[in-house]
């Protein structure tokens, strides 16, 4: 196993992690109208989730020796903040971390049963969150 290839890897989901706890706070508090309540706490959950997963990456990254960054991403303010957009913008962030947690699974796969699982694991709740995503959109596009 490439152990500074997976190191980078697990960086980078780290960042993409903290970025989606500031994302997802940051759409929590900016949603409006009708369906605001249960959306409210959607988002609150998906930041929650977040930082349950950069604490994963980061016992990843502190086990195989490394240093969790803190060189988190830019993120990027739209200021748009109709729901569609919000979650527009959302299935984007899930897609980054879909492929980024299947590049790593790639990188370990056969070599690490621990990281495979995890990645596995990984993808496995990000595409849930992607198809959640998906359905609210739907709803919303009409």
């Amino acid at each position: 196993m490439n152990t500074d290839k997976v190191l980078d890897l697990l960086s980078k989901i780290y960042d993409l992690e903290l970025n989606g706890i500031i994302r997802y706070t940051h759409y929590s508090l900016m949603i409006f109208g009708p369906n605001r309540l249960p959306l409210i706490d959607f988002f609150r959950t998906q930041a929650t989730e977040s930082l349950t997963h950069a604490n994963l990456a980061g016992e990843h990254i502190t086990g195989l020796n490394g240093h969790p960054p803190l060189n988190i991403q830019n993120i990027e303010e739209t200021y748009k903040h109709d729901i569609t957009d919000i979650l527009e913008e959302s299935i984007t962030h899930e897609k980054e971390a879909i492929d980024m947690y299947y590049k790593l699974l790639k990188e370990t796969e056969n070599k690490s049963i621990y990281l495979e699982e995890y990645c596995r694991t990984m993808i496995a709740q990000e595409e849930q969150d992607y198809i959640e995503m998906k359905k609210l959109l739907r709803d919303h596009s009409k």
